[in-house]
């Protein structure tokens, strides 16, 4: 339990981040996950275009703070590197 009145403004500021982090956070796995599935499908068009929508969602995450630029520049690095794998025949 909280003692002071900032203690307490401080748990609610901190549900607000949490819920909000764990929304955006949630929404950069899905959108791998959608790139992910279809690579593996063999649609490579629609790969492309996932990947795009995939490193948008990665880039609003990094612009509100919730990952770090230097983790998203490496998720973005490995995903591009496994359509573009796909894309020359090497898996």
């Amino acid at each position: 339990m909280p003692n002071t009145k900032q203690a307490e403004k401080r748990i609610r500021i901190t549900a607000k981040r949490t819920a909000r982090n764990r929304h955006v956070k949630s929404t950069v796995k899905t959108a791998v996950r959608r790139f992910s599935d279809t690579l593996a499908q063999g649609n490579l068009e629609a790969a492309g275009d996932k990947l795009k929508s995939a490193v948008k969602t990665i880039d609003k995450a990094v612009s509100k703070g919730v990952i770090h630029k230097n983790a998203a520049a490496r998720k973005k690095s490995r995903l591009t590197k496994s359509l573009n794998r796909a894309a020359s025949g090497n898996r």
